[in-house]
């Protein structure tokens, strides 16, 4: 078996888009002119139209997979905005920009505006694609109680949860797989409750037939499928990622905190015991042999500090689960009694009011469209 897949076309085009968007160092990012810029309107009601805003000095906020991120203010709305600038290597398709033009949903980045600039040279070109901006992402949420020695709350891990789970229907219905769910790419506001799904920097819309890269998503996150060297997987690996990311709002840290390809298979083996023939199969129909020494599964209520709500922990055993067909999907994980809370009427958490829960869409009902009876409370009305 190969536990290392490895594909050296990817590094090399991340470590050719890392030299060029170096140039953009965090000096350069200071800048206090503002700047006059012709913009296309990339939502629904712009139409593609152009438009000129000022945005005033940059300051940088962080890398994505492909780019580097900035916040800005558009002078002309008062909006406060993320614009991540990606170099465009004539070589490559964006694949991001593509896929940003299909979404439209409350738990899912949106692009609004996007505009080219020019660097030293004419080959110079990069992609300014303009976003909403958000104050933190989920990481720095639970670094925060981390360093409170503070559990993080169940109740807004389970509204958190529950928008990570409507993010990712959403964008299962449009075919799409993220390939690079974690905390760094989960955008959160504490003042409103919600959450955004960003960085589609190695999201691709997902063909049956068609085999993909196995060697991505972040270690931590990576499903074992992936491990395994499967090529024709679904989007059952966001799922894997979505239930480590709610897992580690509970931990405070990873739960499979690997140090290589090998070595992460063994954290997930230590939490579900060793796979059998026929789940390594499930995994990668391809395997043909799996030697590892029998280890039993370790309990859940073991993996965690705390007292942990056993709903919670139903909920993890049922998407961080080996066969990828067995996991639930994100309608069906949506439906877990675990979230029957945020469905009660007038559901609040210190007095805030979510943001809207049950407007579903087409999209996120397109797979299972019988569950909106499940989702949506009787006492609902949009």
């Amino acid at each position: 078996m190969v536990l290392n897949p490895k594909d050296s076309a990817l590094k090399a085009t991340k470590k050719e888009y890392s030299e060029e968007l170096s140039k953009y160092s965090m000096e350069s990012a200071k800048q206090t002119e503002t700047k006059k810029i012709i913009v296309q309107d990339m939502t629904k009601r712009g139409n593609g139209e152009k438009r000129a805003f000022t945005f005033t000095s940059e300051k940088f906020a962080g890398n994505g997979a492909f780019g580097v991120v900035y916040q800005t203010r558009i002078l002309e709305t008062g909006e406060t905005v993320a614009i991540k600038k990606v170099f465009q290597d004539k070589r490559y398709k964006n694949r991001e920009f593509q896929i940003l033009k299909m979404l439209d949903h409350q738990n899912v980045i949106q692009m609004k505006y996007a505009f080219i600039t020019n660097g030293d040279t004419e080959d110079e070109v990069y992609l300014n694609v303009v976003m909403d901006y958000f104050p933190e992402n989920l990481y720095q949420t639970i670094e925060g109680y981390t360093k409170k020695r503070q559990f993080f709350p169940n109740t807004l891990a389970k509204l958190y949860a529950y928008q990570m789970f409507r993010g990712l229907a959403y964008i299962k219905g449009l075919g799409i797989c993220h390939r690079d769910i974690k905390p760094q790419n989960i955008l959160v506001n504490a003042g409103t409750l919600t959450l955004k799904i960003c960085d589609f920097g190695s999201a691709k819309q997902l063909i049956e037939g068609e085999t993909n890269i196995a060697y991505i998503c972040s270690r931590y996150y990576r499903a074992p499928e992936l491990i395994f060297g499967n090529t024709n997987y679904t989007t059952a690996v966001d799922v894997w990622s979505t239930g480590c990311v709610f897992a580690e709002l509970f931990l405070g840290q990873p739960i499979f905190p690997g140090d290589s390809n090998s070595d992460q298979l063994l954290e997930i083996i230590k939490v579900l015991g060793t796979p059998t023939m026929e789940q390594v199969r499930s995994m990668n129909p391809n395997m043909k042999d799996f030697v590892f020494p029998p280890i039993k599964p370790y309990s859940w209520k073991k993996v965690f500090k705390q007292e942990m709500d056993p709903l919670a922990l139903d909920l993890l055993s049922k998407v961080l689960a080996y066969c990828p067909h067995k996991r639930l999907t994100p309608l069906e994980a949506l439906a877990h009694p675990y979230f029957d809370e945020l469905r009660t009427r007038n559901f609040q958490i210190n007095g805030k009011t979510p943001p809207e829960l049950f407007d579903f869409t087409s999209e996120e009902l397109m797979d299972q469209p019988e569950f909106a009876k499940k989702l949506i409370p009787s006492w609902y009305s949009s």
